[in-house]
């Protein structure tokens, strides 16, 4: 049997994010990981948060590596992903909490605004989304290794980069999304939290 997928930045961050996600999601009840990637983040954050149920989605490429992690690492709150393409209908019906991680950067600029219609669609009212990665402020990069990310991503698919945190606060707002709080994090990327409080 091959080895589950494996990212290090993933082990490097987990248990920062997890500081926060902890006061964060204190009153959700159902998460919903958008982009579950490896698999990691969701045996990890399940575990240590069992109030909730936390339900992973990928792309059906991305499932076998996610179901041999949860296969590993088994929680009776942590979900088998669903197939959600954030272009299409989400499958999951209302939840009280979003999370996603190092999504943004890797979706066309036109896809990332297709996330938060479904964000708008899918959190109910006063639930939460939380996003981590790296963004820009006022058009500048947070540090170079994160302009040096910029330029990889963009030579891999001009469509990629590094997103402006103002543009996205803009969807955010049309998703009838608040900002929280923006808070720094390692590695040169940030946690958003938003809470749904307009319909």
């Amino acid at each position: 049997m091959s080895l589950p997928p494996f990212s290090q930045a993933c082990e490097n961050n987990k248990q920062a994010i997890l500081s926060l996600l902890t006061e964060v999601f204190s009153s959700t009840r159902h998460v919903l990981e958008v982009g579950s990637g490896t698999g990691q983040h969701a045996v990890f954050f399940a575990q240590h948060l069992p109030h909730l149920i936390w339900q992973t989605s990928d792309l059906t490429i991305n499932h076998d590596g996610i179901n041999a992690w949860i296969a590993e690492y088994p929680s009776p709150n942590l979900v088998s992903p669903l197939a959600l393409d954030v272009t299409q209908k989400w499958p999951c019906g209302e939840v009280d909490g979003i999370f996603t991680a190092n999504t943004l950067h890797i979706m066309a600029w036109s896809i990332v605004a297709l996330f938060f219609a479904g964000v708008a669609e899918n959190l109910q009212q006063g639930g939460r989304l939380v996003i981590y990665g790296p963004f820009k402020y006022q058009g500048c990069f947070t540090s170079d290794s994160n302009a040096d990310f910029d330029c990889w991503l963009k030579a891999h698919d001009p469509a990629r980069g590094v997103r402006d945190i103002e543009a996205i606060l803009a969807l955010a707002a049309t998703a009838g999304l608040t900002l929280l709080s923006d808070t720094a994090m390692p590695a040169n990327n940030q946690l958003l939290v938003f809470e749904k409080t307009q319909s």
